[in-house]
């Protein structure tokens, strides 16, 4: 027999649930899942998709890829509406889904993250490594000037 809280202690208990932040936010069950040996992988000219959900209970979360706009994202997870497109941030509720494909244009390291980015430094970040052949005629890296490169150019006087 399964016996139901009282609802004072329900509500108690429900008030110390929402009381208190999140040790972690995580994707895949673990703080920094999808990092290091477990990121994930493509190539370019590929197409990933990606199943994103929040477990909840109380976060709603704004999924994004820093460097990447999806091709498609679909709202509540739902394959049979037709897609938002050209999307570079998609909100998904406490309890829902979402569904982003996107073809990988360029090689490189793309971060997925919330975009409460204060999540990332309590797991919820991952990474997305892409391989192949430059596109540059899409996107030209360029190197970073260091301050002691600058400062090298100019005489002292």
């Amino acid at each position: 027999m399964v016996q139901r809280p009282q609802s004072a202690d329900f509500v108690e208990k429900l008030a110390g649930l929402s009381a208190h932040p999140p040790e972690y936010y995580v994707f895949n069950g673990a703080a920094n899942a999808l990092t290091g040996d477990n990121a994930l992988t493509a190539k370019v000219g590929e197409t990933v998709r990606i199943y994103f959900g929040v477990g909840g209970p109380n976060k709603t979360s704004s999924f994004h890829v820093i460097g990447e706009i999806f091709d498609r994202a679909y709202q509540l997870a739902s394959l049979t509406t037709e897609p938002l497109t050209d999307v570079q941030t998609i909100t998904v509720p406490p309890g829902g889904a979402a569904v982003v494909d996107m073809t990988m244009d360029v090689p490189g390291e793309y971060v997925l993250v919330d975009h409460a980015l204060s999540r990332a430094a309590r797991g919820l970040v991952g990474k997305l490594v892409v391989e192949g052949a430059e596109r540059t005629d899409i996107f030209k890296a360029t190197a970073t000037r260091t301050a002691q490169a600058e400062h090298g150019k100019h005489e002292t006087h």
